[in-house]
């Protein structure tokens, strides 16, 4: 892996050079083994919390955790185009839009002790805009190359909060084509209901049950290019303890294990059906 500038990035992706990069400022991670017509993406995955807003922060690293989505980058690892966050949704939400993305309070908990100063407020919003010029030229190329692309944006959610039985997979589609796309949405939620999972953990997958796919990686990229459907994929965290913050790595290396076939054969589908 290398450490690249956003110029850098975006030039190699331009001229459809395969690389792996770190962003100069470490704040997101990009893989490209190859140009196929889907992409994941796994923006919450980030734990990264810079030094400067330790002591003014009122949350612990643990209700920082338990907010973000961790090992979400790992269950899609394998495939070839990978773009993931290192920093926590507390610094910034890369599924927010610029002006809410710095939160001044989380989950109706105040974050700060005292309201952050406008150079830390810019410092986070500066890696939120490279972060989405780098989704703009990854998504352009891959439509200029294939004519349709798909992104999988993978998050998880607690599960264990909700007072009533929830999905293993939900899938949010409030805010994309259905009428284009409901054959492709609907055979996504049926191949993510065929994962077997350890331990006897069942696996269901409904469609906008639990979240409904309001995010702004979605609809930013919904709303810059015509011919890219983004799936917005949330696991319950029954990968994990989400109150003890012990990890589940049997469950995680399941999943990645299966999404390493049913990711390509989903996208191929797709790109069948909807390719020029």
């Amino acid at each position: 892996m290398e450490r690249l500038s956003l110029e850098t990035i975006i030039k190699k992706i331009k001229s459809l050079q395969t690389f792996h990069a770190v962003a100069s400022d470490y704040s997101f991670t990009l893989k490209i083994d190859e140009y196929v017509p889907y992409i994941c993406a796994a923006i919450h995955d980030g734990h990264q919390f810079r030094k400067e807003l330790w002591d003014n922060c009122l949350q612990t690293e643990y209700d920082r955790w338990y907010e973000e989505d961790p090992e979400t980058k790992s269950m899609i690892i394998s495939h070839p185009i990978v773009i993931a966050g290192c920093d926590s949704r507390f610094e910034y939400d890369l599924n927010r839009p610029p002006e809410e993305a710095v939160f001044e309070t989380a989950w109706g908990k105040q974050l700060w002790k005292t309201p952050l100063l406008e150079h830390q407020k810019q410092k986070s919003l500066t890696k939120h805009k490279a972060f989405y010029k780098v989704v703009h030229a990854l998504i352009e190329t891959i439509e200029a190359k294939f004519g349709v692309a798909i992104v999988y944006d993978m998050h998880s959610y607690n599960w264990k909060r909700w007072d009533r039985e929830v999905p293993t997979w939900n899938l949010g589609t409030s805010n994309v084509d259905n009428k284009r796309f409901g054959e492709d949405i609907e055979s996504w939620r049926h191949s993510l209901s065929k994962i077997e999972l350890p331990n006897n953990i069942k696996s269901t997958a409904l469609i906008n049950n639990t979240f409904f796919g309001n995010g702004y990686f979605l609809k930013f990229i919904t709303n810059s290019f015509k011919n890219t459907l983004v799936l917005a994929t949330e696991i319950a965290k029954i990968y994990c303890d989400e109150y003890e913050q012990i990890m589940f790595p049997e469950v995680v290396n399941s999943v990645e294990k299966q999404l390493r076939d049913k990711l390509p054969e989903h996208a191929k589908a797709f790109v069948k059906k909807h390719s020029k």
